[in-house]
């Protein structure tokens, strides 16, 4: 036991190199031998310190893509009263019929988008624990992204819908505090994507996580 906590504080490297120095001594190994045993060992420690920061580096990002993901699932799906579809709702008590009618639709959608979110958050945390997350990460990554990109159709056609149709006050000032709680998670999102662009191949850019737009000042 004693011998095992000494090797995981101080590392294989020095212990394996003082063995090497001291079994060099006892048989009178030739100095080419020893130097090419030195060497190996000098290499195996580079690359398992590199494989170890790498896994550092996924475990970091993994978690921040954790605590983004569950923060999106509850501030922005379900029935969380700052999500779009909250402000979509607003909607339902305007005379326009079409409106009405696409505002009335998005309740389907509002039950697929977050059965999807909670499924995608339950296997993350699944791999989270069994440590099959970096099997998975590029997929995570894309997953996250492609869930935001169909939520952010319905905040683009909200703002659109918007721009053209007289708000309530209680339905614009709802749409502002989304947009606030919005955009952050699009800025941690977006750093996060960076992150992972360092240590892992992903096809995917920040700028592509698109902010929502505020809505004008009424005068």
């Amino acid at each position: 036991m004693y011998l095992l906590r000494t090797i995981r504080n101080w590392g294989w490297s020095p212990i394996l190199l003082a063995a090497l120095a001291i079994l060099a001594l006892v048989f009178t190994w030739p100095i080419w031998l020893l130097a090419t045993l030195v060497g190996i060992v000098l290499v195996l420690s580079l690359l398992s310190g590199v494989f170890a920061a790498r896994q550092k580096d996924l475990t970091a990002s993994l978690q921040m893509l954790r605590q983004i993901t569950g923060h999106f699932n509850r501030r922005l799906l379900g029935d969380s009263p700052i999500s779009i579809f909250a402000v979509i709702s607003g909607l339902l008590e305007t005379e326009n019929r079409e409106i009405w009618d696409w505002a009335r639709a998005c309740g389907m959608s509002q039950r697929v988008l977050t059965t999807w979110g909670n499924s995608f958050l339950a296997r993350l945390e699944t791999d989270t624990k069994t440590r099959r997350f970096d099997w998975h990460l590029h997929n995570y990554l894309n997953e996250l992204w492609l869930l935001n990109n169909h939520y952010y159709e319905f905040v683009a056609q909200f703002h659109e819908i918007a721009r053209r149709t007289e708000l309530s006050s209680e339905n614009r000032e709802l749409y502002q505090r989304f947009v606030a709680e919005y955009n952050a998670f699009v800025q941690n999102f977006r750093e996060n994507i960076s992150e992972l662009k360092k240590i892992a191949q992903t096809g995917i850019e920040p700028p592509s996580v698109n902010l929502a737009k505020e809505l004008p000042v009424v005068t």
